[in-house]
């Protein structure tokens, strides 16, 4: 494995930075999920364009441009070897003090790591997953704008331990005014009576990449995609729930709080979706090997 840090490449054993750096000391810093389909890379520029918006939102400068950053991107795919793979794409704020003060901080450092991942077993793709409505609330945009890809995952974390352990593998968050927001990586589908229905922005998602393609697709498919305000009632009534995120692409879920959804199998719509994800991803891309 070859490993990206500010221009240098570095085996695994020997990727390393700063214990004084702001990104492991505070979280201070962004990140991207990419995916590499066949050699290609799927939806650089959107998840580039996020990465950048993230950043300008902390106050961030990134070192490399747009133009820069996807040759390094590129390059680090090549150097990997891997078809088929996820790039964690990282920004930290840099090596400071032991103090919050981010303006103390030297230049920003980018890490590129690529690698195999696969978020849940392949056998939940066909039959379905199990979640849980987790007790921790999404942070809310009046704190800090969920849109920001940021480090600081704990709020993620704390409900992922929920899933953990209830002995399932993902946990559905809400906000403060207990709508649906998302699942701690994941964002959330329901479809009833036909139509797919999605949490908007407002309520305080995460704006996926794997989100907006999904719709796109359906609406190119002749299904109504509508973003509503959902309830744990939408959600336990739909005749079908799916989620979907870069690491989880598109996967269908059969039980929340125990409870079936659908006929608790994975339904049409759903699993006519995930055919047309895979199908889209073997086409678009951007060659990297």
């Amino acid at each position: 494995m070859q490993i990206y840090i500010n221009g240098t490449f570095y085996s695994k054993n020997d990727a390393k930075i700063s214990v004084f750096d702001h990104g492991l000391l505070y979280g201070d810093g962004v990140f991207e999920g990419i995916r590499v389909y066949s050699g290609k890379v799927f939806r650089l520029k959107e998840h580039l364009d996020r990465l950048y918006e993230s950043a300008r939102y902390i106050m961030l400068n990134v070192p490399l441009d747009h133009k820069k950053m996807t040759e390094a991107v590129i390059e680090t795919v090549k150097k990997n070897k891997l078809a088929d793979a996820y790039i964690r794409l990282i920004v930290t704020r840099g090596t400071g003090g032991l103090g919050l003060d981010p303006f103390k901080c030297e230049a920003a450092q980018v890490i590129i790591i690529v690698d195999k991942i696969q978020l849940y077993p392949e056998a939940m793709y066909e039959h379905g997953l199990e979640i849980i409505s987790s007790s921790i609330l999404r942070t809310p945009e009046s704190s800090f704008s969920p849109r920001v890809k940021s480090l600081n995952y704990l709020n993620n974390i704390m409900a992922k331990i929920e899933a953990v352990h209830a002995g399932v593998p993902e946990s559905l968050m809400f906000n403060a005014d207990g709508f649906v927001v998302e699942c701690t990586g994941d964002n959330i589908f329901a479809v009833s009576n036909n139509e797919i229905f999605t949490p908007p922005t407002s309520t305080g998602i995460l704006e996926g990449i794997t989100r907006d393609c999904v719709i796109d697709i359906a609406r190119n498919l002749g299904y109504t995609v509508s973003e509503k305000l959902l309830t744990r009632h939408d959600l336990y009534t739909a005749d079908e729930l799916f989620l979907t995120g870069t690491a989880a692409e598109v996967i269908p879920v059969v039980l929340l709080d125990k409870r079936p959804i659908g006929n608790g199998k994975p339904g049409a719509i759903t699993l006519g979706l995930v055919k047309a994800f895979k199908e889209l991803t073997k086409r678009e891309g951007l060659p990297a090997l």
